[in-house]
């Protein structure tokens, strides 16, 4: 293998219009050279607002169905509204201090998904404020 390099050139390109503030301390690349990986997203620095320019408001591009509330939540959701574990949401269902909400299906059959209704929940929530 044959080296084109003579003794004391350095193989990296340098410009020589560029300022010294203008290079990268650690790596010795410019920051023109840089590459940031085009996978990870850009932190937000502090002093600067977020660009929000790009994005919409829920309420300006929602539409009318979408800006209505669910009265019925599934596990994950009640335990969100609650505020605690869904294993809790769990274990309050077994025990019959919330009751489930069971959807029929055809053929006598019920809907599996936990569903819960919210006027269950703020009932819930009345009680252990006593």
């Amino acid at each position: 293998m044959k080296s084109n390099a003579s003794p004391g050139h350095d193989p990296a390109p340098t410009r020589e219009s560029e300022p010294d503030g203008q290079r990268d301390q650690h790596s010795g690349l410019s920051l023109a050279d840089r590459r940031w990986n085009p996978g990870r997203p850009r932190k937000v620095h502090a002093g600067r607002a977020p660009d929000t320019s790009r994005t919409k408001s829920s309420a300006a591009s929602a539409s009318p169905s979408e800006l209505i509330t669910p009265r019925l939540l599934n596990l994950r959701a009640a335990a969100n509204y609650l505020g605690v574990s869904p294993w809790t949401i769990r274990d309050l269902e077994s025990r019959g201090v919330l009751k489930r909400v069971t959807v029929p299906l055809p053929g006598g059959a019920e809907l599996r998904k936990l569903l819960f209704d919210k006027q269950e929940l703020d009932r819930l929530i009345d009680v252990w404020k006593a």
